[in-house]
């Protein structure tokens, strides 16, 4: 009897804790619209899953932006690039809010985040204001969406995370609503060939599957013959009813004669596996055409903890004179579901292509790290740079270094040093190392200097070589000429820019006082309110100082009226 009570409460904590996991119908919108996305929850993005939703704002910034509970603002953080202005709040029940790209914080929020920076001197700040010390009430005004950061239009991001754990977790599951009857699109299939001796379709190497859509909705593959550990990948995206856009799946299952081999979905995540990403899609073949195949097996060095079910790490062992029926479902968060039927023949055939891999000078193991003296330059792989053993290639021009190419993913920052003897000591400050794009342009790369040595870290492969920058930035007002009245004028703006090197820092004064610029590197704009009650004098003389990465300055003075 007792027995049984305890496993009925077991029961019972477990259904409620289940039913707690994601509550329901306790948090509030954060905007007062309808919830239109332009990008999902663990949408597969450059190097990481995409950590929240992205909510569409009408192609409008200036939206309110409210809180989803009640709670206390635990962190705010303002940089040019990444979230631009963000706001995290912390709520009774464990979950931690995340607002970002946002355009201002409400009055309250706005005046203290204004105080640290002008104690600061610094438009770029993050700070953990006390717990309680920023009380928030549900439903309550916290900010103006925005377009702030790496956003590339307005739109709200915004995440849930667990205030323990700070993983995030699909928003969605709480309960908002977004109108979704659409089922995922399948774009392309493709299996590969994974042990020494598997083969596909008579090939050793990845193969595109044809398809076609059944009366039922579903997708049957053409009929492949094989042999060995072989593994399948889709690419494809979801789109919801109200919006275009090409958003990422839910989750992904496959089944090998109804035994499931792999399930995954973006259900959550951990920030520290993010970048494993790179292993879960087909990086070389995203590399060569950017496009992302996701694959439904798992490489050995894939070390992400969103795989709800694995069997043979989702390999397919295909057994001559047997026959496979390989089931892969795609499915979106609303459960609309597509289903892709691949039909296996075991058949070991001789083979028209043999395994491709392309062999150089140089071969890296992945578990130990690796230099390499290219004469006037040296590179310098540490342990777990890569994700697999590869060869690489690497090539000495006439003033340049090529280290591979974009087809093979970095996991860990590796060092490039170039030999700076044979620059003079007086002009080795306007030097830098920097990667050439394929464009030609020259990308400027944090460069270290000690003595003749320049350095630099980098995740990314290419072409790099030593450039020198002599052209100060430029200063021009955009909205305002010298001496002229601005006594109605609610900012002033000017856009920086620099030729080579980018901007490194900026600072501003308005009657020897320093002010706060804010600066929109997509514009090239920095803006000074005028709420901030700095110009109290009739006369007003702005000086703005610009400095670029390689320590060129230009200073703009200007003078103005304002009643």
């Amino acid at each position: 009897m007792q027995l049984r009570f305890c496993s009925v409460l077991f029961f019972t904590f477990s259904f409620l804790f289940s039913q707690d996991k994601y509550p329901k119908d306790v948090f509030a919108k954060p905007l007062d619209i309808p919830i239109v996305l332009a990008g999902t929850f663990g949408e597969l993005r450059s190097n990481h899953f995409h950590a929240g939703i992205d909510i569409k704002t009408q192609r409008r910034q200036g939206l309110p932006v409210y809180s989803i509970a009640d709670g206390t603002v635990t962190r705010i953080k303002i940089s040019h690039w990444g979230y631009g202005k963000a706001l995290y709040i912390a709520h009774p029940n464990g979950f931690t809010s995340v607002y970002a790209h946002l355009q201002k914080f409400s009055p309250e929020i706005e005046a203290y985040i204004k105080k640290q920076q002008y104690r600061k001197r610094s438009y770029e700040i993050e700070v953990f204001p006390d717990y309680g010390e920023l009380q928030v009430d549900k439903k309550a005004l916290i900010a103006y969406s925005g377009n702030t950061g790496g956003s590339s239009g307005p739109h709200l991001h915004f995440e849930i995370r667990s205030s323990v754990t700070e993983k995030p977790t699909n928003p969605l599951l709480y309960g908002y609503q977004v109108r979704d009857a659409t089922n995922p699109t399948l774009i392309g299939l493709f299996g590969y060939p994974l042990s020494e001796d598997a083969q596909i379709n008579q090939t050793a190497n990845k193969v595109q599957i044809n398809f076609t859509k059944q009366n039922d909705g579903s997708f049957l593959a053409d009929k492949v013959t094989a042999s060995g550990s072989i593994g399948f990948g889709f690419n494809g995206f979801d789109r919801q009813d109200m919006a275009a856009n090409k958003n990422g799946v839910y989750s992904v299952k496959q089944t090998v004669n109804g035994k499931v081999h792999s399930e995954y979905d973006f259900e959550t995540f951990s920030f520290r596996e993010t970048r494993y990403i790179n292993t879960l899609i087909d990086y070389a073949h995203f590399g060569k055409f950017r496009q992302r195949i996701q694959k439904c097996f798992k490489d050995e060095n894939n070390k992400l903890d969103i795989y709800k079910s694995l069997y043979l790490d989702g390999k397919v062992l295909v057994k001559e004179g047997f026959n496979y029926n390989v089931e892969i479902e795609i499915a979106d968060i609303e459960n609309n579901t597509i289903k892709v039927i691949i039909p296996v023949e075991g058949k070991k055939e001789s083979l028209r292509r043999e395994k491709e891999i392309p062999k150089t000078d140089h071969f890296i193991l992945a578990n130990k790290p690796n230099t390499f003296d290219l004469g006037g330059a040296k590179v310098y792989f540490p342990i777990g740079t890569f994700y697999q053993d590869l060869f690489i290639d690497l090539k000495k021009g006439k003033d340049t270094i090529q280290i591979h190419n974009e087809t093979v993913a970095v996991h860990r920052n590796f060092t490039i040093s170039f030999d700076a003897s044979k620059f003079q000591k007086s002009e080795q400050k306007q030097f830098f190392i920097a990667r050439i794009d394929d464009k030609g342009n020259l990308r400027y790369n944090k460069t270290y200097k000690r003595e003749n040595t320049f350095t630099t870290r980098t995740r990314a492969l290419g072409t790099y070589s030593v450039a020198k920058d002599t052209i100060a930035p430029v200063i021009k007002p955009k909205n305002f000429k010298p001496k002229e009245w601005l006594s109605n004028y609610r900012y002033l703006s000017l856009k920086i820019t620099d030729d080579l090197s980018g901007i490194n820092n900026y600072s501003a004064y308005l009657n020897g006082e320093w002010i706060l610029m804010e600066y929109e590197p997509k514009t090239n704009t920095i803006t000074y309110n005028f709420d901030d009650k700095i110009a109290n004098q009739t006369k007003c003389d702005l000086i703005v100082v610009v400095v670029d990465n390689v320590g060129n300055s230009t200073t703009f003075e200007q003078t103005f009226f304002r009643k």
